[in-house]
């Protein structure tokens, strides 16, 4: 009765959903691309790949963030198991890009399919995985519970629940405390983390702490650092020049950042901004903010010569950021001012660099705990709080230096997420190796 009803939930608010996924074909052409997918409707060269035995493990990522995890996760696993093919499966389709990017023969990239019982048979049957790894927060029961039939063993990796989720899932404690118990490990980041998965259903002699992955997603490009300072060397930017860069901002930031950049630059004429927007098909509407000051606005995309003194740098391309974030001086993560969500704040931590934070950042609680207790991040209530932050950091470049020191050195500190997460899964790994999955 509990899955008879959730299926009809489920499949009503997809089909009033379908609108809105229309909208988005329409507005980002590889949305639109791979939307069979999601139906599992492959075309012929991935019914191949997929039809080829071996040792196979799918991993869900909905989106950027987690995606990063899962191909260190990835290229991690193959230290212990070389043989293994990856099928990865993104939801968004900025994550399927980058993914796209990075991703070779023999892996395999697949948009997630809708969570559906004959979608999902389909998809598994095709998949036929040795293993479901779900990254994050990813608790789709039909997917969970076909897996289980099966005898695919489901673990939870790098395992985080937001308040806001913790408040949407505790409505929907009639489905959670049947499904978790079909999850065979909950490898989560924090402790509060693992408070609330257990609430919600999960076996607590499954759940263990392990700490955040993102803690060691990224490593150092020099040669795509290089490009980036060639880039600002041809926008006209200097090493010289102070550096402000609004990092994945949202609406609204952009705004914020344009008017105290206008305000500081009265004292500090050589300042210079950067934007990056966490979603680059609004570059239209954030150059328009941009003149709308009277300033001048140059996209990543399009820059082709020298520009205006003051002119404002414009993020449009995808992937680039962190590159971007080594040139900085000082650095502002968005999702935290006029949303409550937040961004990863350990990427821009792991060059060093001052990193400024809105009031709240619900998707990162415990790493943002980690700063904080580090005096390692200047975390500000509101856009007062924030020019004044900038200004502070504009005037004292060894604060500067230090808070940005203390960054780095936490990002440090907090490695070794991944490794314990492989320890702790092979033995699951191998407990499963003796059951094939059974397809139907």
């Amino acid at each position: 009765m509990v899955w008879w009803l959730y299926n009809m939930l489920f499949t009503i608010s997809f089909l009033l959903l379908l609108p809105r996924f229309f909208a988005r074909m329409l507005k980002r052409g590889g949305y639109r691309k791979g939307f069979g997918q999601r139906l599992t409707w492959y075309d012929k060269n991935t019914r191949q790949a997929l039809s080829v035995n071996g040792e196979r493990v799918w991993i869900h990522a909905v989106s950027v963030g987690e995606l990063f995890v899962a191909l260190r996760f990835m290229e991690t696993w193959r230290g212990t198991h070389p043989g293994t093919q990856f099928v990865l499966t993104t939801t968004t389709s900025t994550g399927h890009a980058l993914a796209r990017a990075k991703l070779s023969a023999p892996d395999l990239l697949l948009y997630f399919p809708v969570d559906t019982p004959p979608v999902m048979r389909r998809a598994i049957r095709l998949i036929n995985p040795r293993m479901l790894m779900l990254v994050e927060a990813e608790l789709w029961p039909n997917l969970i519970r076909h897996c289980q039939r099966l005898q695919i063993p489901v673990v939870l990796i790098n395992g985080r629940i937001s308040a806001r989720s913790f408040r949407g899932y505790r409505k929907l404690g009639w489905v959670t405390r049947r499904l978790l118990p079909q999850l065979q490990a909950f490898f989560m980041q924090g402790r509060e983390d693992a408070e609330r998965i257990i609430a919600m259903g999960a076996p607590p002699d499954r759940v263990e702490i392990v700490g955040s992955a993102k803690y060691e997603i990224s490593d150092r490009d020099a040669s795509s650092e290089q490009q980036a300072r060639q880039v600002l060397d041809q926008f006209g930017y200097s090493a010289e020049h102070p550096m402000l860069l609004g990092g994945s901002t949202w609406p609204g930031e952009e705004a914020i950042l344009l008017d105290i950049y206008q305000r500081l630059r009265k004292n500090a004429p050589n300042l210079k901004l950067i934007l990056a927007p966490r979603h680059v098909e609004r570059s239209a509407e954030i150059i328009a903010e941009i003149e709308a000051r009277q300033l001048s606005g140059m996209r990543r995309s399009q820059l082709n010569g020298p520009v205006e003194e003051g002119a404002v740098l414009l993020l449009d391309t995808t992937g680039e950021l962190k590159h971007f974030y080594a040139h900085a001086d000082i650095i502002f993560v968005g999702k935290s001012l006029t949303r409550t969500e937040g961004q990863n704040i350990i990427e821009p931590a792991i060059y060093g660099k001052p990193v400024l934070i809105g009031p709240r950042v619900d998707n990162f609680q415990s790493i943002l705990a980690d700063f904080l207790a580090a005096d390692a991040i200047w975390q500000v209530q509101d856009q007062a709080g924030l020019e004044a932050a900038i200004a502070d950091l504009l005037a004292d470049p060894a604060q500067r230096e230090a808070l940005g020191r203390r960054a780095s050195a936490l990002v440090r500190s907090k490695a070794g997420a991944l490794q314990r997460t492989l320890d702790r899964l092979d033995g699951i790994y191998r407990e499963y190796a003796h059951r094939p999955a059974i397809v139907d």
